[in-house]
């Protein structure tokens, strides 16, 4: 499994992850900083077209490409490590939230592996304030990472196949430490831009080797928005087998530091592209394995979600999903919940021009749902509308029905003589 995840979080020039060794595809930062300006003028654009309204951003037009999958990487071998050791002490299978190292193990092994010193260790723990209880769990873990950058020497680990050490967690270039800055230098930019102007800023998923880096800037922003109200909203893509574990990690952070979690649930856009460089690189396919699955895995998700908006209120979710089965669940359990529309907690979401027969009598009925409008040259955006196509399976199905439907609508009228009413 080691080895796998360290292609899947490696660059490949044949899918736009970085153009040769040292040519990215934003030769400049100031590249990423007319993209930022695009996005503002987004934020004015949703902002004076409706209330309440959303924009959606790309980390890859705010970054640069081959950086977001380095710090992914580092994201990835810094977690791996902890559930690694977990499994070793008979954790395995777990939820990754029930997951509880031993403090004091946990420093005896990274002083045994010669990683660091004990004291070194309980100098990382005393730091943060952890360990008290005896335990560190995963969001412990991860809070450890920012004082770990800061640490001089490199931490190696044995690979446990090579019997090599290699670097848990190497560190940072400075010019990749000023690319972090600047990433949330433009991520700040747009969310205060989006506070004045009463947007909510939507980040969107990309890539699974983009993914961990991608996330973690989100929550990070998330972080310093989210006080008062869901201003910031992660997307989860529920395709992926990990889905429900990052996002109830990021949930339970939410609520231990006490701000508003946001998100956009959808399936995903990127299977096919997925699946044929995980084949490439040779790493386990990221994906899960049918539809159904997919269905099962955001379902689950969703209803983790409700749940949280029901006890703790400081939750909100957009249900971006052309399934109407799916819709159908969700008005199930906001009817058993007691989640009513006017709460707002709960919006929908689907793209302009397509399953029109969800979106209308959703809105008639006095829920929030929004057009999610892409744009931009042709040449690019068809590429995304027929990855949409792909993602909805039974599209032309709904299309037909879609279009029997407004047919029986113009006849009714007809009948009625009040056509243009």
């Amino acid at each position: 499994g080691a080895g796998q995840r360290k292609k899947q979080y490696r660059a490949h020039q044949g899918f736009g992850d970085h153009r040769g060794e040292h040519t990215y595809f934003y030769a400049d930062e100031a590249k990423c900083d007319q993209h930022m300006e695009t996005f503002l003028r987004c934020i004015d654009a949703s902002s004076g077209s409706s209330q309440d309204g959303f924009s959606a951003i790309k980390l890859t037009a705010l970054a640069r490409p081959q950086f977001l999958v380095r710090f992914s990487e580092v994201l990835v071998k810094w977690r791996r490590f902890f559930l690694q050791v977990a499994a070793e002490q008979g954790q395995a299978g777990r939820p990754v939230l029930d997951v509880k190292l031993e403090v004091e193990k946990l420093q005896e092994l990274l002083a045994n592996l010669s990683i660091v010193t004990k004291a070194e260790s309980q100098e990382w723990f005393m730091g943060k304030g952890l360990g008290t209880s005896g335990t560190v769990d995963l969001l412990d873990w991860n809070s450890l990472f920012d004082s770990r950058t800061k640490i001089s020497k490199p931490l190696l680990i044995p690979n446990r196949q090579t019997g090599q050490l290699e670097p848990l967690l190497s560190r940072f270039s400075e010019e990749e430490d000023l690319q972090m800055k600047r990433v949330l230098q433009r991520m700040d930019v747009l969310a205060k831009r989006a506070m004045e102007k009463g947007v909510r800023l939507m980040v969107d998923a990309e890539q699974s080797y983009f993914q961990p880096a991608i996330s973690r800037l989100t929550v990070e922003t998330q972080r310093r928005f989210n006080g008062n109200q869901a201003l910031i909203f992660n997307t989860y893509q529920c395709y992926l087998k990990e889905a429900f574990d990052n996002m109830t990690a990021d949930v339970e952070l939410s609520r231990r530091e006490g701000w508003h979690f946001g998100t956009k649930l959808v399936r995903g856009a990127y299977m096919e592209q997925e699946r044929e460089r995980a084949a490439q690189m040779g790493y386990e396919d990221p994906i899960n394995p049918t539809y159904e699955k997919t269905n099962e895995m955001y379902h689950r998700c969703l209803d983790y979600v409700l749940e949280e908006i029901k006890h703790r209120r400081k939750a909100s979710v957009m249900v971006a999903s052309h399934n109407e089965d799916t819709v159908k669940f969700t008005l199930r359990r906001m009817r058993e919940l007691g989640l009513h529309p006017s709460e707002k907690k709960v919006c929908f979401g689907q793209l302009l021009g397509m399953c029109d027969q969800i979106t209308f009598p959703l809105g008639q009925a006095g829920f929030s749902v929004y057009k999610y409008v892409p744009y931009g040259p042709v040449n690019e955006v068809l590429p995304y509308l027929s990855r949409r196509a792909q993602e909805n399976r039974g599209f032309m199905q709904r299309a037909n029905r879609e279009r029997d439907l407004l047919w029986k609508e113009v006849k009714r009228r007809l009948l009625a003589g009040n056509l243009f009413s």
